[in-house]
């Protein structure tokens, strides 16, 4: 078996060698953040939704970011136009189905996306991946209302179906390609307070992918990393705001070394 600590050292060594463009179209709510995200962890990002211009951006970037968060039909057109440039290149696609579930544009919209792109990872809260496969689940808003325990097995069917990687995120995170099944236990209760969070664990694990061609150690690794980095934040930090701050500064600061220490990645 694959020893994921040692795969997560070298992923962001990767990372900070290789400083891969990763391409965003996501939501309004992030863009900041994400973008010092990506910047603080040693990639490299750029934010192009234009139609016009996606399918050149995506052309010359490591990694393809597709969130909903702030959805309209402009983006969509975008989104599916990259993504698809993005498959017949081999180029990673993340999906982040931000409040899919909620309304059928959002839900709707992520299936369009599966369907018409080759997506390596789908990184969601676990109401948001089940929406991807029962109608009837529904999300409070962009927020959770089912534990990653419930979300669990039916991801496994959905990473099966979909010849994909879903990871879902929560307390514990879970990623599965359907076969695999890894847990990582990394992380801090600040990173429910702020908003972002689930966004941010994305790019990262778009980052990861740049330099990981296995969609699976990629997710779980990115995820390892960015709930190490939430763990070095909270001892800092003094409440959401300042904690916020404390995460792009941990995102900076953890070594390969320190990463391959306190990684908590366990393989079923």
């Amino acid at each position: 078996m694959e020893n994921l600590s040692d795969k997560a050292a070298q992923n962001l060594a990767a990372v900070r060698e290789k400083k891969p463009l990763i391409h965003n179209i996501t939501n309004y709510v992030v863009m900041n953040y994400t973008a010092n995200a990506l910047l603080a962890m040693g990639a490299s990002p750029v934010m192009a939704h234009a139609v016009s211009e996606v399918e050149e951006m995506v052309s010359i970037a490591g990694a393809l970011v597709l969130n909903i968060g702030t959805l309209a039909e402009d983006w969509i057109a975008s989104m599916i136009k990259a993504g698809q440039k993005a498959s017949e290149l081999g180029t990673p696609i993340i999906l982040d189905p931000v409040g899919s579930g909620a309304t059928s544009l959002r839900t709707n919209s992520v299936t369009r996306i599966i369907r018409e792109t080759s997506l390596s990872v789908i990184r969601g809260n676990p109401s948001e991946i089940l929406s991807l496969r029962h109608n009837e689940s529904k999300t409070k808003g962009v927020d959770a209302v089912h534990s990653v325990n419930e979300a669990g097995a039916t991801a496994k069917k959905i990473a099966e179906e979909l010849n994909t990687t879903i990871a879902i995120t929560g307390p514990a995170d879970f990623i599965t390609n359907g076969e695999r099944v890894i847990h990582v236990s990394n992380g801090h209760p600040l990173m429910a307070r702020v908003t972002g969070t689930g966004c941010t664990a994305t790019v990262i694990i778009a980052a990861f992918s740049a330099v990981d061609d296995d969609p699976v150690s990629a997710a779980a690794t990115g995820l390892a990393f960015f709930g190490l980095a939430g763990e070095a934040a909270g001892q800092k930090a003094s409440g959401p705001g300042s904690f916020m701050i404390e995460m792009l500064n941990a995102l900076y600061e953890i070594t390969p070394e320190a990463l391959k220490a306190g990684c908590k990645i366990r393989e079923e």
